[in-house]
């Protein structure tokens, strides 16, 4: 997969030499020499990834990094610290800011490549979530990117996959201070406490006794229920080649053994925070495909949704040779409830009447705010005599208790109307139907109201 890399190094024989090593490797290039400068190519979207030079004059580093991730327009770029510093301290500075990684130099090149390539695909699958995020914001949401941002990666659900015993105490006693911990020594019991636990985590040993814990890590990565779950392998110095295996494959990150307390608190929240930044994202898409399909006064379904989803139901029941009914309601001398209460009373009864109806219909059943007090109910592999019987419920139903209004102050009897109609061989559209339902609406508001008719084709 192919990137922008953004390089951030105040000495140019350094942008240089990675510049090189990269372009070989097909991937695009731009260079920072100071940390403002680096911010603005971050802020204005021109690149994917970032490697970030620790000793620079003015701004650090560490300043960039912090800056950068607790901005919600960067903070899901990834970040790459490559420096000469070389001490745990430095490392774990360096994650504390927020770095997705931490290189020393000399740089190992399969590290590097391994480890933008993984950190790039990251990037590419929550760049899809932002962008229909970011569309949310419309629906009055709030701004998601600014509510991901602000995630601490604290007090997640952990599992460890470790057959070492003492190893397993230590980590699970580190981490036990900020995260509720499960150690799973079998690998195959792990699979299924990983599958159900809803874990923010899961970190695997790669040397379990009987097992590959590679394959482990791409059982994980390919079931539904943990595809999202960040990994994080504990390795070897010498599992260098099955590290760059699991990162390539899709691993999130990996720990070398002896494993280093704080490191491992700093890469797990680093982990955690990406997931649930996701996870917002993921939400927020989500709501506002909800609230795009959504009336939100009544919480049924829209028009729009109806338009949609009408013609293949309509399409689907013709080719099949099944019975399909419309229903469309309408709220009795709705008007004068408003004119005498007020609208706020209208809205009150409006939730009301799509309570009532939901007790009545499947969840196979298309209900629908029409426009103003009326309601569409389409009745997939419903004929006329089973239609007519569930209207005739719901008429019942709406007629038999009064409506609370004005915050249940008092009450207002409410009666409906309702026309009904099934599909006919002849209907060239669902608009047939429909009008069809209309006309018995009318029949039934012109018979008296508080009745149901149907509409012979």
């Amino acid at each position: 997969m192919s990137a922008r890399v953004l390089i951030v190094d105040d000495l140019f024989p350094n942008v240089k030499l990675l510049e090189t090593k990269l372009a070989l490797e097909y991937f695009d290039t731009v260079a920072a020499m100071n940390g403002p400068d680096a911010i603005a190519i971050c802020e204005k979207g021109l690149c994917d990834i970032v490697l970030l030079d620790v000793m620079m004059p003015g701004m650090d580093g560490f300043e960039v990094c912090r800056y950068l991730k607790n901005n919600p327009v960067t903070a899901h770029l990834p970040v790459v610290m490559v420096t000469a510093l070389d001490q745990p301290s430095d490392r774990l500075r360096g994650l504390d800011a927020g770095a997705d990684d931490f290189l020393t130099k000399p740089v190992d090149d399969t590290a590097l490549f391994s480890r933008v390539r993984s950190l790039v695909r990251l990037k590419a699958l929550t760049d899809e979530l932002r962008s229909r995020a970011l569309a949310s914001r419309d629906y009055g949401i709030g701004d998601p990117l600014a509510l991901a941002a602000a995630e601490n990666g604290l007090d997640a659900k952990v599992l460890l996959i470790e057959d070492r015993r003492g190893a397993a105490e230590r980590m699970a006693t580190a981490l036990g201070q900020n995260h509720t911990v499960t150690v799973e020594a079998d690998p195959q019991q792990a699979m299924l406490v990983a599958a159900e636990g809803g874990f923010d985590c899961v970190m695997v040993s790669l040397d379990l006794e009987g097992f590959d814990g590679l394959r482990l890590c791409s059982q994980l990565r390919s079931l539904d229920r943990t595809r999202n779950v960040p990994l994080i392998m504990l390795a070897e110095p010498q599992d260098q080649g099955r590290i760059v295996r699991g990162l390539d494959f899709g691993v999130h990150d990996y720990l070398m053994r002896p494993v280093d307390r704080n490191e491992l608190l700093a890469r797990v929240r680093t982990q955690i925070r990406r997931k649930r930044f996701s996870d917002v994202l993921r939400g927020a898409v989500q709501a506002s495909m909800q609230l795009a399909v959504t009336d939100g006064l009544t919480g049924l379904h829209n028009r729009r949704y109806l338009d949609n989803h009408l013609g293949t139901l309509f399409c689907d029941a013709a080719s099949r040779q099944r019975p399909l009914a419309a229903l469309i309601l309408d709220i009795d001398r709705f008007k004068t409830i408003n004119d005498t209460y007020g609208h706020e009373a209208g809205d009150e009864v409006l939730r009301t009447f799509a309570e009532r109806i939901r007790l009545h219909t499947r969840t196979v059943d298309i209900v629908a705010r029409y426009g103003g007090e009326e309601v569409v109910i389409i009745l997939p592999d419903a004929g006329l005599v089973e239609a007519q019987a569930i209207a005739e419920r719901i008429r019942a139903r709406v007629e038999a208790t009064a409506f609370d209004i004005l915050r249940a102050s008092r009450s207002v009897p409410v009666t409906v109307s309702i026309g009904v109609a099934v599909r006919d061989a002849d209907d060239a559209s669902p608009a047939d139907m429909l009008k069809r339902a209309d006309l018995a609406l009318y029949r039934a508001k012109h018979a008296g109201r508080n009745r149901v008719e149907a509409q012979a084709a």
